[in-house]
């Protein structure tokens, strides 16, 4: 039943972005009544702080939203698993290396480091994406690593390696298909927390920046309606929640689903 639900909220939300310019009512810059309007006929969700469209920017925040939140999170992924297998497969010195590098990041605030980043290269989206895949991408390490370590020590890996098989056989063809239950896991993970980060960034105006929607943005910009007892906030707030929710709710299911073979993904 959550895999369903999950479902139903990350294809409602795929649909409403792929198809925005569709689905929107306003384009998401037009002003099209009073500031904070209630929720009318016209405006199923009321006004902003401008008077655009609550829903409009609400489609169009979402695309924003979710395509750099996944688009980092790719990124991240693979940052991180390539490093945390590499340091496994290869050899003491690259695991030593790679892995002191990595305590050096986890060491660092992530919010401060950022915030750091973008006080000397901007706010550009580019720079947003590869600044949040780097820091995420040692979370990623330290479990891919774990994962791997467990991995390799298995009699089919040795015997992979006594074939005289390449690090690249070894990752791509004995380590990873045994790994993914948890990487799918991760990315789960990763995704949403990713994508809370973007929407805390835009919240402090170091995201995406105007007039371009996102939902971090729209809860900043309209958080001073709740004093006059208006709604318009909680709409990205909520959307943001439903869709992190709808994440971990399809992930949950993928790995309930995910028979592994006997004998060796058993041992993971």
């Amino acid at each position: 039943m959550t895999a369903y639900i999950g479902s139903f909220i990350v294809a409602i939300t795929i649909i409403a972005i792929l198809f925005a310019p569709w689905v929107a009512p306003y384009p998401q810059t037009k002003i099209v009544g009073g500031v904070w309007d209630p929720p009318n006929p016209h405006d199923l969700l009321g006004t902003d702080s401008i008077g655009r469209d609550m829903l409009s920017r609400l489609i169009y925040g979402g695309r924003t939203s979710v395509t750099i939140a996944l688009v980092a999170t790719t990124l991240t992924m693979i940052l991180g698993v390539g490093l945390g297998f590499l340091a496994v497969a290869t050899n003491r010195i690259v695991d030593n290396i790679l892995s002191r590098l990595i305590d050096i990041m986890l060491a660092m605030p992530v919010l401060i480091f950022a915030l750091m980043v973008f006080a000397v290269l901007g706010t550009s989206i580019p720079i947003m994406i590869i600044t949040i895949s780097i820091l995420e991408s040692t979370r990623v390490f330290r479990l891919a690593r774990a994962v791997a370590m467990n991995i390799t020590v298995l009699d089919y890996v040795q015997v992979a390696r006594l074939r005289g098989e390449g690090v690249g056989w070894v990752i791509f063809r004995e380590i990873l298909p045994n790994a993914l239950p948890p990487l799918i896991a991760e990315f789960g993970l990763r995704f949403c927390f990713t994508f809370l980060f973007i929407a805390s960034l835009s919240f402090l105006g170091l995201g995406i920046q105007p007039p371009a929607a996102d939902w971090g943005s729209m809860v900043h910009d309209n958080a001073q309606a709740i004093s006059f007892g208006g709604y318009a906030p909680l709409f990205p707030a909520g959307a943001i929640a439903l869709v992190t929710i709808g994440v971990n709710l399809i992930v949950d299911w993928l790995l309930s689903i995910h028979a592994l073979p006997s004998g060796t993904g058993a041992e993971i």
